[in-house]
């Protein structure tokens, strides 16, 4: 039976198909779209709320993205196999499509409003982040909800020098950077990657290329939209309060002014909370004064009015008079104070004050046990390098609990991660994974990247070779529309109350991670351009300031930290280190304190805290293995003794004959008189056969002397023939007289 309602719309992204079907699934939402390309398929469905909660004082948008299992044709791994709470991946991709939308709904709009995607079938050439943020998009315009689009994303990689639109899975082992952009035809409204220490030029190229690719096909959704897209519904924004905001404005006005002037935050905050409390009696005392009704809630009137006001003058002071909270300079970024080796047990640590910023990072190192494991529809991986995020009610002065990790942490960790991601060393040259831990102890402004500089100088305290120290920087922007001014190194305050929250973070010579978010409706290549090349001085005064504490990392790891030896065997000869149940490699690991892991192609770690007993358990596998080179020589121990010889243990299974002729420089009659079972002596490996059979030599080394019992007992022995001999001497001498 066909369905009468389909309808099908394709276009030509970056030279792949991607395909938007409506009118077949999910019909009750207010809009659903199937967005399909290379044989991986999304379904985005949007629901908006007909009534709004009393009292609701905020835009409650929810984006959700799941990877349904299913899609790939594979099992959920572990116990569980059913889908359950969104993996981290899945949060982060959900945050990356919730940023561009929201500026894009009416300002008042404050219905529940909820995105789903959802992943229904998976191929690897085909990028479901990418689509589900263009189906969100379609389906947000074509349905009846006020949503100011449409909007297009996209993905840009760059292979052997040439930019990539939306690469597959494969082609992404290839790029140097991965830059995620959405905006509309004409304003860039998110930006998010990281890159391999890229130019700032290059890094302004490829967004500018992604948001050239982007504008056809916002075009390609807008012909949607207009063939098959609802009317949108009435909405009437409540018209603001002219009467409260010119009351709170002529009365409140020098209080706010002495306010933004104070430079501490928890005293600038009582002096806000302190006008609120005295906003809120004045409207109790005289409602009518103030446009409002006794009934009115005169706490959340008070909190609207004086934010209002704080955010009239303080965008007055920077667009007029280039004046910030505190006086500072739009380009000056705040003092800094370092400091590595914080704390004594952790294997590197340091502290990143910046004004009212301040966290703590830690660095632990080991083997692959700390791998961190990702199960996702596009395979499994396990990363050797990874940051978390702790962002504690107390860095801000809140007395609450913890109540886990919220999307905020785990995007502000995504962010800092990308950033040191790039300078970490490959496996081949640092064997060890790490993880990094981010303790934010205050924040006023840009914690995450207070989280970069802080994880670069543990990870240089705890002696991991990275390729370049790392710095971050967050800008921000106010703009009336004709004029706008970049703010270097934003405050709480300047996030709140401005436009764009741009994080930059890299080394003195590229760009490791970017992330833009924005309130207003998109932003003008001059405004990216200005703030990129903003965020590289305050990020190169930064490094600097770093470098007053730490340039390089420790040459040698602190006492009592794992260390980490490799070395290869052939792959067929794992079976043999490992032994019959694993019996060697268990003695290995048991007799010199250490543990050990083996990979398919051959490479073995070794882990442990004392040196010497590392390189002495890797020279006796190495010797179990591979055998003894002819010419050296060893301490090998007596196991058995045979008429014509004995047979000694170089070491555990490495066994060989030291033949009778061997053992001393004189003629050994019997080999008992110079060696016992259990005896420790110098052997040189003299033959191995094709067999593999050793032949050893003590003289070669250091000749065997005879046991003093038997040579008392070959001398007198001597001694007792000598007589005899005499009297055969004697009895000839007659025979022949």
């Amino acid at each position: 039976m066909m369905n009468s309602n389909k309808k099908v719309f394709t276009f030509n992204y970056g030279g792949k198909e991607v395909t938007i079907e409506t009118g077949r699934l999910a019909k009750q939402a207010d809009g659903s779209v199937l967005v399909s390309c290379e044989g991986t398929q999304v379904l985005v469905t949007a629901c908006s709320a007909s009534e709004m909660k009393d009292g609701q004082d905020f835009f409650p948008l929810l984006v959700e993205y799941t990877e349904k299992f299913y899609a790939a044709g594979k099992f959920l791994g572990g116990y569980l196999k059913r889908e359950g709470r969104p993996s981290t991946q899945e949060t982060l991709n959900a945050r990356l499509i919730d940023r561009p939308l929201r500026p894009l709904f009416p300002e008042g709009y404050m219905y529940d409003t909820v995105i789903s995607c959802t992943v229904m079938s998976y191929d690897p050439k085909g990028d479901p982040e990418v689509l589900a943020g263009l189906g969100a998009s379609a389906a947000l315009s074509i349905s009846d909800i006020p949503f100011q689009g449409p909007i297009a994303t996209c993905k840009v990689g760059r292979i052997n020098g040439e930019l990539v639109l939306n690469p597959s899975l494969e082609q992404w082992e290839e790029s140097d950077l991965e830059i995620a952009v959405a905006g509309s035809s004409d304003a860039i409204l998110m930006v998010e990657g990281e890159a391999n220490i890229v130019p700032e030029k290059e890094v302004l190229e490829a967004i500018f290329y992604g948001h050239d690719q982007i504008k056809g096909f916002v075009e390609f959704l807008k012909g949607i939209q207009d063939e098959c897209g609802k009317e949108k519904r009435e909405f009437i924004s409540a018209a603001p309060n002219t009467t409260l905001l010119e009351k709170v404005k002529a009365d409140f006005s020098a209080d706010a002014r002495a306010a933004i002037e104070t430079v501490d935050k928890m005293e600038r905050q009582k002096a806000v909370k302190a006008i609120e409390a005295n906003v809120k009696a004045a409207m109790a005392e005289t409602p009518e004064a103030f446009g409002l009704t006794a009934d009115s809630s005169f706490g959340k009137e008070a909190y609207k009015g004086v934010d209002e006001l704080m955010y009239e003058m303080m965008r007055a002071d920077i667009l007029d008079e280039e004046k910030r909270i505190g006086g500072r300079k739009l380009d000056q970024v705040r003092q800094i104070e370092t400091e590595t080796n914080i704390l004594k047990a952790p294997h590197g640590s340091a502290l990143f004050t910046r004004g009212e910023t301040q966290v703590l990072s830690t660095v632990t190192i080991g083997g692959a046990t700390g791998d961190q494991m990702v199960d996702r529809i596009v395979g499994l991986n396990y990363d050797k390098f990874y940051l978390h995020y702790n962002f504690p009610p107390y860095s801000v002065g809140e007395a609450r609990g913890v109540r886990g990790v919220g999307r905020r942490e785990q995007g502000h960790g995504n962010l800092a991660q990308r950033a040191l991601k790039s300078v970490i060393p490959s496996a081949e040259e640092f064997a060890y994974t790490t993880r990094v831990v981010c303790e934010v102890l205050e924040s006023n402004g840009s914690s995450s990247m207070g989280s970069v500089c802080s994880g670069s100088m543990a990870l240089m305290d705890a002696g991991v070779p990275i390729k370049a120290p790392v710095s971050g920087i967050a800008m921000g922007l106010v703009t009336d529309g004709e004029r706008f001014k970049i703010l270097t190194d934003i405050l709480g305050d300047e996030d709140h109350l401005g436009d764009m929250d741009f994080k930059v973070a890299g080394t003195a010579t590229g760009i490791t991670a970017i992330q833009m978010d924005i309130k207003i409706k998109g932003l003008t290549r001059e405004i990216v351009e200005k703030a990129i090349a903003q965020a590289c001085e305050g990020r190169l005064h930064i490094l600097g300031e770093m470098a007053k504490t730490v340039t390089e990392q420790r040459m040698e790891l602190k006492d009592g930290v794992p260390r980490i030896e490799t070395f290869k065997i052939k792959p067929d000869k794992i079976g043999a280190l490992i032994g019959p149940g694993g019996k060697n490699i268990k003695k290995l690991q048991e007799d010199f304190e250490v543990n050990m892991e083996i990979e398919e192609d051959g490479t073995v770690k070794v882990l442990g805290t004392d040196k010497d007993k590392i390189f002495a358990c890797i020279e006796l596998a190495s010797l179990q293995i591979n055998g003894p080179a002819i010419g050296s020589d060893y301490e090998a121990k007596v196991v058995t003794i045979k008429d014509y010889g004995a047979f000694v243990d170089i070491a555990d299974g490495v066994s060989g004959l030291v033949h009778v002729s061997e053992i001393a420089e004189e003629r050994v009659k019997d080999v008992n008189d110079y060696l016992t079972e259990g005896q420790m002596v110098k052997v040189r490996v003299v033959e191995v056969d094709k067999m593999g059979r050793m032949k050893l030599s003590c003289k070669a080394v250091e000749p065997v002397a005879m046991k003093p019992e038997a040579k008392a007992k070959a001398e007198a022995a001597k001694k007792e023939a000598k007589p005899k001999e005499e009297k055969k001497v004697e009895k000839k001498e007659k025979v022949e007289e």
